[in-house]
């Protein structure tokens, strides 16, 4: 599944240490979602558009 995480968080001048703070993941966890190495969980994408004022299908192309 290909994001716009890293475009949004840099907009908001976010970094992924405190987006991962904010999502009660670490670091190497944003890292990998944005890198299209790993998919979030539900909860985990629901967290993270939160946190980023985005609608998960804003950041997340299911392809």
């Amino acid at each position: 599944m290909k994001n716009k995480m890293k475009e949004f968080r840099k907009r908001l001048g976010i970094t992924q240490e405190m987006l991962a703070k904010e999502c009660n993941v670490v670091r190497q966890t944003i890292n990998c979602i944005e890198n299209d190495k790993y998919d979030p969980t539900l909860e985990l994408a629901f967290k993270i558009s939160k946190t980023l004022n985005a609608k998960v299908d804003e950041l997340f192309i299911y392809e």
